[in-house]
């Protein structure tokens, strides 16, 4: 049970405040224009390079994410924040690799992209794949997160507060498409960071009253290797080898093949701006380390007496104990915006991916004005849905494993492959990726079960010792070997693809990716991902 905390009113109405004007100025934004299809699902393809990488970073930060991070930092230090800044080098494979890729082929989905490299049926495959993923993880999880935050400040129930964040999200995304979901985000992209700034400024303030007064008391009074962000062995599965090979599995799935997230990329005004807006957000993502990860080991230094073994309570304990009245209400605030970032993102590409890639894919017939109806009506649903699956969110140990391990298994690994070796190998098949996808998907889902092997009223804990006893960032990665067996043997044993059809969605080597043409000034989104790489090789090799 975390800490309650006690909310002024001041606090209270600056919560409900930024909850009322933000859902009402996101559906009047989308209100002065008729609503087509592409204005719904992609915002009229008008976004510019800094909302993009704003909504990119917003839709990505949840409620999880305060919570989750502060916790992880708390119990095994920087070394979590290898999940943020990992994240910088897959937003770079977006912008140089896949964005060119989706915006020449004026691509609507994900899924959409498949069909054209492959073929129909991956296409339908992927978008129920995309559509389970949105419902279980992306929504299901962060309704739950959120709501056990809301049962901190205010003292609602879990369920009734999963019912009023699901309405007050659900009204906005449905009504107002991806444009008021790119504004929410982008305003709450400012107030997340706000509120999480605050909380580390306030803890850093506050080390002088147990004694710390410089880095080298820091860093004697943390636990060994906290402040590690590489660390040679770790028996929670975070070793710098797992982290090497598992996260990309995991990263390539999220940032550059998952609907709920690339949809802002395809809503790019221009090819530069999509690249551009990938890479500012790569640049974002530096930044939870130091405001979400840090805020952990703080509350280790400042409380460890007081939270003990209990890390869940890190990040409420430290509002409690440290943030004003005043100052509360824009941190709670912050998680709101995360909250509704997340989960209304979701809701968009789930509405999307079922107009588009299921109901207009097999009744073409269907009207734009019908598209934008089943959009509408599809994220209600999936809303319902996921709302009845996160009343089981307690079930799980950590939550931010929950979110981590299920696409580990069965989700990340199929996708990935099929993506990477789609774009890098013109030899792949229909047929390969057919496989790829169908096998990998149940492969992983029996891996799932068996490393899940309690249900009922117990909660469905991992155990290393029983299972397949083996953590899921080295799962991920072996998945993905495996799909790629099953993917490159599948392809040799079937007929070449039409060169037709596969020259202009692939790269002919990946040199290419870099070499493909002259650099054209300091704005040539190779040259910023250069510079971005030096910086994060800087960054490495300081917190190593």
């Amino acid at each position: 049970m975390l800490a309650s905390i006690n909310i002024a009113t001041i606090d209270l109405v600056i919560i409900v405040t930024y909850m009322l004007v933000i859902t009402t100025l996101g559906v009047w934004l989308t209100r002065r224009k008729r609503m087509t299809g592409e204005i719904y699902f992609l915002a009229g393809r008008s976004l510019r390079w800094p909302v993009i990488g704003a909504a990119l970073f917003a839709s990505n930060i949840s409620t999880i994410h305060f919570v989750g991070l502060a916790e992880a930092g708390y119990k095994y230090g920087l070394v979590i924040g290898n999940f943020e800044w990992m994240a910088t080098f897959t937003l770079m494979l977006l912008a140089l690799v896949f964005a060119p890729f989706y915006f020449k082929s004026h691509i609507s989905t994900l899924p959409e992209f498949l069909e054209k490299r492959y073929c129909p049926s991956t296409r339908s495959i992927l978008a129920c794949m995309a559509i389970l993923s949105a419902l279980l993880i992306h929504i299901g999880i962060s309704l739950f997160a959120g709501a056990v935050v809301f049962k901190t400040f205010f003292g609602i129930d879990i369920v009734t507060s999963i019912l009023i964040i699901a309405t007050v999200t659900g009204l906005y995304t449905a009504l107002g498409g991806l444009k008021a979901v790119v504004f929410t985000e982008t305003v709450g992209t400012f107030v997340l960071l706000t509120g999480a700034i605050t909380v580390t400024l306030m803890g850093i303030f506050a080390l002088p009253s147990v004694g710390v007064h410089s880095l080298a008391d820091f860093k004697a009074a943390v636990k060994p290797d906290q402040l590690s962000m590489l660390q040679a062995s770790n028996k929670d599965g975070f070793a710098w080898y797992a982290i090497f090979l598992g996260y990309p599995i995991l990263g390539i799935w999220y940032w550059c093949t998952d609907q709920t997230i690339v949809q802002r990329v395809l809503g790019a005004r221009t090819q530069l701006d999509a690249q551009h807006g990938a890479l500012f957000a790569g640049v974002l993502k530096i930044l939870p380390v130091f405001f979400l990860v840090l805020p952990g080991v703080l509350g280790y230094v400042l409380y460890k007496q007081q939270i003990g073994d209990k890390a869940l309570q890190t990040f409420p304990f430290m509002v409690n104990s440290l943030i004003p009245v005043g100052l509360k209400g824009i941190v709670a605030a912050a998680l709101v915006a995360a909250l509704m970032s997340s989960i209304g993102g979701a809701l968009n590409s789930v509405g999307t991916l079922v107009a588009i890639d299921l109901v207009k894919h097999f009744r073409p017939q269907t009207t734009d004005a019908g598209q934008v109806r089943i959009g509408a009506f599809s994220s209600i649903v999936v809303m319902i849905l996921a709302t009845v699956w996160s009343t089981q969110g307690g079930k799980f140990g950590s939550i931010f494993e929950a979110i981590n391990k299920m696409p580990a298994q069965f989700l990340a690994p199929p996708i990935t492959t099929v993506f990477v070796w789609g774009v890098f190998w013109r030899r792949g098949t229909k047929q390969a990726a057919l496989t790829t996808l169908i096998v990998g998907f149940i492969y992983g889902i029996v891996a799932f079960v068996i490393d899940l092997p309690v249900f009922g009223d117990t909660q469905w804990i991992s155990d290393p010792k029983k299972g397949l006893g083996i953590s899921f960032m080295m799962q991920a990665w072996w998945n993905f070997c495996i799909c790629s067996v099953i993917y490159v043997i599948t392809s040799l044993l079937t007929p070449k693809p039409d060169p037709a059809q596969v020259d202009s969605l692939t790269w002919g080597n990946p040199l290419k990716v870099i070499f493909h043409g002259k650099l054209v000034g300091a704005g040539d989104p190779r040259f910023v991902a250069a510079v971005i790489f030096v910086g994060m090789v800087v960054l490495y090799s300081i917190f190593h």
